[in-house]
C-alpha cells in the first residue's frame, strides 16, 4: 500500500499528512510546523524528549502533546537532577496525578533514566545522541509517508548505547521517533512547506 503525499492546510500550506489530521488538532499542527524535525540539544531537553517518547508508545503523540504542561509539573521540568533524587512517595504522587499518563512501568522508567542520565557526565547525553545522526545525504528524502522508515541502523544502535547506559523505554522504534521529533534527520516529506526551514 502507497503512502501518503503532503496535504494542503486550510492556509494553503501543504504539511505532512499526520501534522494536519483534523481541524480541531491545531496544536498538531502548530507541533508539526514550530518543533518536530528542529534540532534540540542539551541534556535535560533531550531527556524530556526521550521520556515524552517512551510514554508515547502504545498511545497517539496528540495524547503526550496535550499533557505535556501536566508532564512537565510532575517532573520537575525534566531537571535530570531533579528527578534523580524522586522517591518511592514520588512514584505515588505520580500515579495519582491525572495530569499524566499514569502508567508505572512508564514513571519508574522516567526516573530510572534521570538517574542513568545523572550518571552521563554534562553534555555525554546530548553527545551520545547526536553521534547517532546519520549524514544528512544519507537517504532519499522521503516523498511519502511509506518512505519514513520506523526503524534504521542509526536508531538500532542509539537504542543498544542508551540501554547500555541503563535507560529504559528505549527501543529501536522509541530511539527513531526521538532522532526525527530532535532533528536527527529530516523526515518532513518533500513537499512540506517545513522541510527546508528544517
Amino acid at each position: 500500500m502507497s503512502g501518503q503525499g503532503v496535504v494542503p492546510g486550510p492556509d494553503g500550506l501543504a504539511r505532512c499528512p499526520w501534522g494536519l489530521e483534523a481541524e480541531t488538532m491545531a496544536d498538531y499542527r502548530l507541533y508539526h510546523d514550530t518543533e518536530w524535525g528542529r534540532p534540540v540539544h542539551g541534556d535535560d531537553a533531550l531527556y524530556e524528549r526521550i521520556c515524552l517518547e517512551a510514554f508515547q508508545s502504545g498511545l497517539s503523540w496528540l495524547t503526550i502533546l496535550r499533557r505535556r504542561e501536566g508532564f512537565r509539573a510532575a517532573f520537575a521540568d525534566f531537571s535530570i537532577a531533579k528527578v534523580a533524587e524522586f522517591t518511592e512517595a514520588d512514584e505515588r504522587r505520580l500515579l495519582a496525578d491525572p495530569g499524566i499518563i499514569r502508567n508505572r512501568a512508564k514513571i519508574a522508567a522516567t526516573i530510572a533514566n534521570a538517574r542513568a542520565a545523572a550518571e552521563l557526565a554534562a553534555g555525554e547525553l546530548d553527545e551520545l545522541i547526536w553521534s547517532h545522526a546519520p549524514a544528512a545525504d544519507g537517504r532519499p528524502v522521503p516523498r511519502t509517508t511509506a518512505d519514513v522508515p520506523a526503524i534504521t541502523p542509526e536508531s538500532t544502535a542509539l537504542s543498544r548505547e542508551l540501554k547500555k547506559r541503563g535507560f529504559r523505554f528505549v527501543g529501536p522504534t522509541t530511539a527513531y521517533a526521538l532522532m526525527q521529533a530532535c532533528g536527527l534527520v529530516n523526515d518532513h516529506l518533500a513537499d512540506c512547506h517545513v522541510r527546508a526551514a528544517v
